[in-house]
């Protein structure tokens, strides 16, 4: 029995070969100010835990309310490239429609034709108010330096200088972000 013991003493020296010291002690090493010294300082890393994981969680939330926002924005202004680029069809047809005298209009042989681009100029209308996207009033307002772009100033007594007196190109409204501003010209007082 005592040969037992003996070759397992000698085996569980040899299995702790290299082990440090402070990890074979069984008794807790305790520095001085003791175990309340220890508590505090396990209270005080706890509590920074604490403060990392509510940074951490902010964080995340904001992230994911920035990634929401930003989904969002895709979705409403997905079209803007393809809606500035079909504006130009929108200002061709007003034009062709304003280009056709009012004996012509009436004439049998171009009222279906005045029919026809007039049916196509409102159905037009109607996708662009289906996708957000609306025109920018002008005329008789304020210069509003956000939706309107002055080209020109035109001498009159008839409205109160920096009003809006004449419109070269309407300007358009994706959802409430500017597509294209209006062009317009702005009154001031005669010399």
């Amino acid at each position: 029995m005592i040969d037992n013991e003996k070759n397992r003493d000698e085996a569980v020296e040899k299995e702790l070969e290299g082990v440090p010291e402070e990890f074979l002690s069984d008794e807790p090493e305790v520095e001085e100010g003791g175990f309340e010294a220890e508590l505090v300082q396990l209270r005080e890393d706890l509590e920074a835990s604490k403060q990392e994981t509510l940074y951490a969680k902010a964080e995340a939330q904001n992230q994911r309310r920035r990634l929401e926002k930003e989904v969002q924005d895709a979705r409403n202004y997905a079209a803007t490239g393809f809606a500035r680029d079909i504006l130009s069809v929108a200002d061709n047809l007003a034009r062709a429609i304003d280009a056709i005298p009012e004996d012509l209009r009436e004439d049998s042989k171009f009222k279906g034709l005045v029919t026809g681009i007039q049916a196509t100029q409102r159905e037009l209308d109607k996708v662009f108010t289906q996708h957000g996207i609306t025109r920018i009033a002008a005329m008789g307002l304020p210069l509003d330096p956000n939706q309107h772009q002055a080209m020109m100033e035109i001498p009159t007594d008839d409205a109160e200088a920096g009003t809006v007196v004449q419109e070269m190109q309407s300007g358009y409204m994706i959802k409430d972000r500017l597509l294209r501003p209006s062009m317009v010209g702005v009154a001031k007082k005669p010399e």
